[in-house]
């Protein structure tokens, strides 16, 4: 059940505030119905709930667990190295209703990036850098914390009271209690592994940004670079072609 839900049957089960409910703990002398004739008081008990319900009804975001990479149909494997990297668009329902941010009505596409080790040496993805290319040839970077929360929290530059999503301080944060639970939303969700151990899964979020660009996911790929071995050498790039099917693995449970 979700907070919100559970907010709505705690204050359904609580009696409708009246002079007579109020009464029993007014003291002897007191006037009970003089509390309600004053004006104002239960306006602000009324918005005071609502603004409290509004901020509980954002969803807590869950990481959608990761399946073997070579389980999605949109993958690219790299036999020898024994890696295989594979994404997963979300960008309609149910699949986006793990986050409480509609990304894709604000102009950011989420990808849920799937990188599976099964050789005996660990690779490093600390310099890994991701880009999706669209047919119409589009070049999109994969967006930092800071970029998203920018676009999706309409933060004013001109605040005084900075928030960070990362290391930089964001101006309209520090006093946006909506604009905090998406910060912290893009923290958990974003892809932040700095290595594939040996016979492991690592996942996390990609963001880009598709505002005004058309057609941003058919015959869209993905490309990985900078994925290092054991060594230090760098892999061959990551070719990821997006594969739109209604019977693609979600990676969710």
């Amino acid at each position: 059940m979700s907070n919100k839900s559970q907010i709505i049957r705690h204050w359904a089960a609580v009696p409708f505030l009246s002079a007579k409910n109020f009464s029993a703990g007014c003291p002897a002398g007191d006037n009970p119905s003089m509390v309600f004739r004053k004006p104002g008081i239960l306006p602000i008990v009324l918005l005071s709930w609502l603004a409290s319900l509004q901020l509980w009804g954002f969803k807590d975001f869950v990481m959608p667990r990761a399946q073997n990479a070579n389980a999605y149909p949109s993958k690219d494997s790299h036999p020898e190295e024994k890696i295989t990297a594979a994404i997963d668009v979300y960008d309609t329902s149910p699949k986006d209703d793990v986050f409480g941010t509609r990304y894709v009505q604000e102009g950011i596409l989420p990808v849920f990036l799937v990188i599976t080790n099964e050789g005996d040496k660990p690779i490093s993805v600390t310099k890994m850098q991701a880009q999706l290319v669209t047919a119409g040839r589009a070049k999109l970077d994969n967006l930092s914390a800071d970029d998203v929360i920018r676009r999706v929290a309409h933060v004013n530059a001109s605040s005084t009271n900075p928030g960070h999503a990362g290391s930089i301080p964001i101006p309209g944060l520090g006093k946006n209690k909506k604009a905090q639970q998406q910060m912290e939303e893009i923290n958990r969700a974003k892809f932040s592994a700095f290595a594939v151990e040996p016979h492991s899964t690592q996942s996390g979020f990609l963001f880009f940004d598709i505002q005004d660009v058309r057609n941003p996911v058919q015959g869209a790929h993905v490309y990985l670079t900078g994925v290092r071995d054991a060594g230090g050498a760098e892999l061959m790039y990551f070719d990821i072609p997006v594969v739109l099917s209604g019977t693609a693995a979600s990676g969710a449970n």
